[in-house]
């Protein structure tokens, strides 16, 4: 009862720490970093004194993880009001339609583009660090039956029914979240609602103002709403980590440490090429990473791509002056396809791991085939639990490799899938400002055009 009274107060001291940085109007990203050392300082003592079941441990993680757990409650509460109210405000106040078609058509080419480029950088890396399924598999128990779940996902998620799932059919059902695809239905149906009303607009209907007045005044409310909560990102981050950090088992990381330091490099080049993309726009990139470092980090301590879509279009619109029709499209569309650490870095280096250990060649024909079954699958994660798990099954499966090597790898997925949603949400923030910066310039250049015709 001592010990436990004493990680508690332990907690609460930091708590504390964070508040008074917090009064000293430090920005969030350094509120963030502060939660986060704190965080996986605390789940470091708590690991040296304890083992990983014990009772006093376990209870502590549960009182503690109210606050984590309770964090992110919150921004789901807001993931799908903010979704909807978002992309409605954005078309209602763009008044031209032909743009949303841009959009869609630069932010989903810059998703697959990079997470082609993840998938290769992955292959690269599992040939270079000589990875091999068999090697990981000798002397361990292969945990295929946790893969049961997954694998009857699989069965049920052909192309087609993936593809007429997209569509809504009770947009109540899917504001909950019940649907696998629920936010690409949400995002449907906010398109299709802004569609009708700028067309009303257009028409000069009477009904058409006070209708974009409510929407723009909803969309603040929710905007609101989401930078009070996002006030409570380096006590959530804290929690988080500490929990984590915790409960991360030092045997398993051991036992793989050879896959681990392969897939954070891979995700580390990534980043890299991501830095490497924003020079091309003319943008520093240690400032464009300061900048989404608040986003980064939630995403990192909370392995939720989904949890992350308040702050990723607050900082895409706020810190990095994206468009928020822009911000809001490419930040959802991200969340649930085209994910460049879920789906192409972890599924192509476990599907060039096994298929090296079943005496497959690594050919340029045979890479230029898994990117373009990588591609095919990112789309069939929308909101799906365990998302780097279900990618690596359906790529293996697609490319007719076995599936054994994906339920060794669930000891670890929890350290993994801190680094891969990081670099998914880096994705995501990486199309909307490419998007802003392409679609701009087109602007500039007609500009540019009519004052030479003019001039002329």
């Amino acid at each position: 009862m001592l010990s436990l009274l004493l990680n508690q107060t332990l907690f609460l001291l930091l708590c504390a720490g964070l508040l008074l940085i917090a009064r000293q109007k430090y920005a969030l990203s350094r509120q963030v970093l502060a939660g986060l050392l704190m965080g996986a300082g605390l789940g470091a003592l708590f690991q040296f004194f304890y083992s990983p079941d014990d009772p006093t441990l376990q209870t502590s993680l549960a009182w503690i993880n109210i606050v984590g757990s309770g964090y992110i409650r919150l921004l789901k509460l807001v993931i799908m009001p903010l979704v909807l109210v978002s992309i409605l405000g954005a078309m209602v106040r763009m008044h031209n339609t032909r743009s949303l078609g841009k959009i869609s058509l630069y932010t989903l080419g810059t998703l697959l583009t990079t997470t082609a480029i993840a998938a290769m950088i992955a292959v690269f890396t599992s040939v270079t660090f000589g990875l091999n399924a068999s090697t990981l598999l000798q002397g361990a128990q292969s945990e295929v039956s946790s893969l049961l779940p997954y694998v009857g996902k699989l069965e049920a998620l052909d192309p087609p029914r993936l593809l007429v799932s997209f569509i809504p059919d009770n947009i109540f059902l899917d504001l909950t979240g019940a649907r696998q695809t629920s936010v690409i239905g949400v995002v449907i149906f906010a398109m299709l609602i802004g569609f009708v009303v700028v067309s009303m607009a257009r028409e000069k209907s009477p009904y058409a103002k006070p209708l974009i007045d409510g929407i723009c005044a909803l969309q603040d409310v929710i905007m609101r709403l989401v930078r009070l909560i996002m006030r409570l990102t380096p006590w959530g981050v804290m929690a988080l980590m500490t929990r984590v950090v915790a409960n991360t088992s030092l045997e398993s990381l051991a036992s793989l440490g050879g896959f681990m330091a392969a897939i954070y490099l891979a995700i580390g080049l990534m980043f890299l090429c991501h830095g490497l993309i924003v020079t091309v726009l003319g943008m520093n990139p240690l400032r464009y990473f300061g900048k989404i470092w608040p986003v980064l980090t939630l995403a990192f301590s909370s392995t939720s791509s989904a949890a992350c879509l308040p702050l990723n279009i607050e900082t895409q619109t706020h810190s990095l002056k994206v468009h928020p029709a822009i911000a809001n499209f490419s930040a959802s569309i991200g969340a649930t396809a085209g994910m460049n650490g879920c789906a192409g870095i972890y599924p192509a280096m476990l599907a060039t791991m096994v298929a090296v250990s079943v005496g497959i060649s690594i050919t340029p024909a045979w890479v230029i085939t898994l990117c373009a079954v990588i591609l095919v699958c990112s789309f069939g994660l929308a909101g799906v639990g365990g998302g780097g798990t279900f990618a690596a099954l359906m790529v293996l499966s697609a490319m007719g490799l076995p599936l054994e090597l994906v339920g060794l790898l669930i000891a670890i997925e929890p350290v993994v899938d801190m680094g891969r949603t990081a670099l998914n949400v880096s994705g995501a923030i990486l199309s909307g400002v490419v998007t802003n910066r392409l679609i701009t310039m087109e602007d500039d250049s007609r500009v540019e055009g009519t004052a030479q015709v003019m001039s002329s």
